[in-house]
């Protein structure tokens, strides 16, 4: 597995190329957004790891930048974990953060589950990256269908009204888990757990986060969804 650390930080860039290649990774990094979104073009990473905090552009521009070709899993790195930047990365297209000063094992850790997570086939969207093995958690399926939206698991693609939406492999998941369950309220715990891989490490912000980004393109109106829908006090349901 290949992996992009975009760090300006020597010393923290240094660290991570350590841990990561300890673990068998591959690393390439680069010091700037500029220096990054070329690097992620030229070696094509498994998973990119992005300081919030760059020189040139923010960790935020640069997932932004990647979601515009790639459903590669991202991570962020932010020095606040209570701070609006959290929430504000992960609607910008990250999968997961990480808060400096964080323990090497704890980033290992969400580093791998996200990389359990790579579906059987593409999922839709260009730039995916290459297919990894079936999940245990959400097995693959039939094609679903509820109205003009299409599911289609082992292709990894979704439809409405016959036109492929762009999900990240993250929302693609998730999408896929509800419908499964259609009528079923999932709490966050259970969809961290599922979804994610997390248990002790979860944080019910990536799920709303991604629930925000899923409705944004599955839905026709996201003020008003008619398929995924919050359930007060618990977490969320898919309606068919």
């Amino acid at each position: 597995m290949r992996l992009l650390t975009i760090e300006d930080d020597d010393a923290v860039r240094l660290m991570l190329r350590m841990v990561l290649e300890d673990e068998g990774y591959e690393v390439s990094e680069a010091p700037t957004a500029f220096d990054g979104l070329a690097r992620f073009s030229a070696d094509k990473p498994d998973l990119v790891l992005v300081d919030l905090k760059l020189p040139d552009r923010s960790g935020f521009d640069v997932c932004r930048a990647l979601r515009e070709t790639s459903a590669v899993p991202i991570i962020i790195v932010t020095a606040n974990e209570e701070s609006a930047d959290v929430v504000t990365g992960l609607e910008a297209g990250a999968d997961d953060y990480i808060t400096k000063p964080f323990q090497p094992s704890e980033l290992t850790a969400r580093i791998k589950a996200l990389l359990r997570r790579v579906p059987p086939s593409p999922v839709s969207g260009p730039g995916v990256g290459e297919a990894g093995p079936p999940s245990p958690t959400v097995p693959t399926a039939p094609a679903l269908t509820f109205g003009p939206l299409e599911l289609r698991p082992q292709e990894g693609i979704v439809r409405r009204g016959g036109e492929e939406l762009h999900l990240t492999r993250t929302e693609f998941r998730l999408l896929l888990l509800l419908a499964q369950n259609t009528g079923r309220a999932f709490s966050r715990e259970e969809l961290l757990e599922q979804v994610w891989s997390y248990d002790r490490l979860a944080d019910g912000r990536l799920v709303d986060a991604h629930i925000r980004r899923l409705r944004t393109k599955v839905e026709i109106d996201p003020a008003e969804p008619v398929h995924i829908l919050t359930v007060r006090g618990l977490g969320y349901r898919f309606v068919p």
